[in-house]
């Protein structure tokens, strides 16, 4: 499968992903302007921010695959992260929206009608939602793209808030009980903050390099066992993602008396390793040290960075 390929599914699944985000909040806006109902309100409100959601997502997927230039060697992928940190920031504005506007109703007092006709509406749009949701976390992850991922699992949680609104309009209708329009809504706010909370995070942890610990428990499972006669030990081992490539870099010793060629002809034979261990492009830079002199040399670079510092 070609990058290209790959390129035009993702910005694919995108475009569709905005129309139908499109459709379904009109859809859910007609629904409130039926019943009135805070629930459906919150629902509406939460599609709305995804429409805004998904434009950003857009822009990342288009950035992010912009080749490496002059002032970018090492490409774009890290967009991908603003873009998922900004779709979980905008789920948490919903999420107070939401709460705000709940309360408001419980002091003010309620209205809800045309229950059936706006229950109707809400339940063709949380169908529309689960196809696309399911259809963008499984394209996400065959893509390798984060992006898609997210805006797949955000699509799955409009479905989740769509089904409790669906259960809030039944028992209103059936115990005239309608404080439970702004119970639900709060519950629902809360639902999508908790989600949105986790993309915020997942952004942040990407942005400031955190290890993932299962990436490094692989690399470290391919090192060791290239450790032989020849390639004699590792060290400084260092790694981050920036979304679709995944970069590696580390120390690699090597017995005493090696040719170069030799040494180096081991090296790609293991960078080969790690790159089939990933799914995802993987860049591997590996640092040749003669075994006997390592020490010496590391300990000259710590003593003359010391020497600059005090400088």
């Amino acid at each position: 499968m070609s990058d290209k390929r790959e390129m035009s599914r993702s910005e694919r699944a995108i475009r569709i992903s905005l129309a139908v985000s499109i459709l379904v909040f009109l859809m859910k806006f007609t629904a409130w302007l039926y019943t009135g109902a805070n629930s459906v309100l919150s629902d509406a409100a939460e599609s709305f921010v995804h429409v805004f959601a998904v434009g950003f997502s857009a822009f990342g997927i288009y950035f992010s695959q912009k080749p490496p230039d002059r002032d970018h060697p090492y490409g774009h992928d890290r967009i991908g992260f603003f873009a998922v940190g900004a779709e979980g920031t905008l789920i948490l504005v919903a999420a107070l929206t939401i709460c705000y506007q709940s309360i408001k109703s419980l002091i003010t007092g309620i209205e809800v009608f045309n229950i059936e006709t706006g229950g109707g509406i809400i339940f063709v749009s949380a169908l529309i939602n689960l196809v696309l949701g399911t259809w963008l976390v499984r394209t996400g992850n065959r893509e390798n793209n984060m992006i898609i991922t997210g805006n797949g699992k955000h699509t799955l949680t409009d479905v989740y808030t769509s089904a409790g609104v669906l259960v809030t309009l039944f028992l209103i209708s059936r115990t005239g009980l309608l404080f439970l329009d702004s119970l639900v809504a709060m519950a629902l706010a809360v639902y999508i903050s908790v989600e949105g909370y986790r993309l915020v995070k997942y952004a942040t942890t990407g942005l400031m390099d955190q290890t993932d610990d299962e990436t490094d428990s692989r690399i470290r499972s391919v090192l060791d066992d290239g450790v032989g006669p020849v390639m004699t030990g590792w060290h400084d081992l260092r790694h981050r993602s920036t979304g679709n490539t995944l970069w590696i870099e580390f120390h690699a010793l090597f017995r005493e008396g090696i040719d170069l060629e030799e040494a180096h002809r081991e090296a790609t034979i293991l960078e080969k390793k790690i790159m089939d261990e990933f799914r995802v492009t993987t860049i591997v830079t590996i640092h040749l040290e003669p075994e006997e002199v390592h020490v010496h040399h590391h300990k000259e670079l710590r003593d003359g960075a010391t020497a600059k510092k005090r400088e």
